[in-house]
């Protein structure tokens, strides 16, 4: 199966969210402002957030007016148009800069943090990147053994201290390590105990300044993990970590199990914050650049 079909399989909760509930509207309606109101609330029920919501539904109602949009067939085109332009360009994952460049991983528990690390490192060996996994989610154990296997499984190195370490240390002793062997990317993993907030952020910006005691114009990125199947949780965890960390960019995790997929709109618009990766499966190989064009053709094809 090819990644757009995957990408198409993946998402098929999503369009049935969003892209099929606007179809039944549509059918045997004229597009009047009824119909453009129930399609507004369609759009606001499946997470693609007001903002985003509104900029679409403006155009829309324009395009009526003038003509432009006459059919059930324009309705679509204009709404898959639009959605197109408000993702914007692909953003992918590039490293830059001299080495190592450092990946800041950030994200509360259970968004699937440990796994998208894992599979970045996979994906950076098998191109011929060497990686260094940070297990600086020091609070949990199980947190430091799951790092230890993904390290096993892939190839990459990996810095760990005992459980309960200061996080900051296992952070500086990778970025040290990877500067002496000369390895190319530094991964590193970090709590997400979003219940004590202020602790947890406050831990985030230390090591931020500590990495940069090793590297200055480290991280290089700070990649925030969000769960698509969360919806609007996701976006708020993404404005508590960029008001906090200076999220760079996102991986959004479990497209492939939602219905709330609509919230990759909501977080373009109200954050201006690049997607830069999707989940769209279990496997090794299901995390991809994201390519908003595919997104939007997934969805309404």
């Amino acid at each position: 199966m090819g990644f757009l079909d995957k990408l198409k399989s993946g998402l098929t909760k999503t369009k049935k969210n969003i892209v099929e509930r606007v179809e039944s509207i549509l059918l045997n309606r004229k597009i009047d402002a009824e119909t453009i109101e129930e399609i507004e609330e369609v759009l606001i029920t499946s997470d693609v957030g007001s903002e985003a919501t509104t900029e679409i539904i403006d155009l829309l109602k324009v395009k009526v007016k003038t003509g432009e949009v006459k059919n059930a067939d324009d309705v679509k085109s204009c709404l898959k148009s639009e959605m197109s332009s408000l993702l914007g360009k692909a953003h992918p994952l590039v490293i830059f800069g001299e080495k190592p460049f450092v990946i800041l991983t950030v994200g509360v528990n259970g968004v699937g943090k440990t796994t998208t690390i894992g599979k970045l490192a996979a994906r950076f060996v098998s191109e011929g990147t060497s990686v260094i996994l940070a297990a600086a989610d020091t609070f949990r154990a199980a947190a430091i053994e799951q790092l230890e296997i993904w390290a096993k499984r892939t190839g990459a190195d990996i810095v760990k201290h005992q459980s309960g370490s200061d996080p900051a240390a296992v952070a500086f002793d990778a970025v040290e390590a990877a500067k002496h062997r000369g390895t190319d990317v530094v991964i590193i993993d970090t709590a997400g105990r979003l219940h004590t907030k202020a602790h947890l952020m406050e831990e985030l910006k230390k090591i931020n300044r500590v990495i940069k005691k090793s590297l200055p114009d480290a991280p290089h990125e700070i990649l925030l993990i969000v769960d698509a199947t969360t919806g609007q949780n996701a976006l708020r965890q993404a404005h508590i970590f960029s008001e906090a960390a200076g999220v760079t960019g996102i991986a959004l995790t479990k497209l492939d199990g939602t219905a709330k997929g609509g919230i990759i709109f909501a977080i373009n618009k109200e954050l201006g914050i690049p997607v830069r990766l999707i989940g769209i499966g279990e496997g090794i190989d299901d995390l991809k650049d994201f390519n908003p064009e595919d997104f939007v053709t997934a969805l309404f094809e």
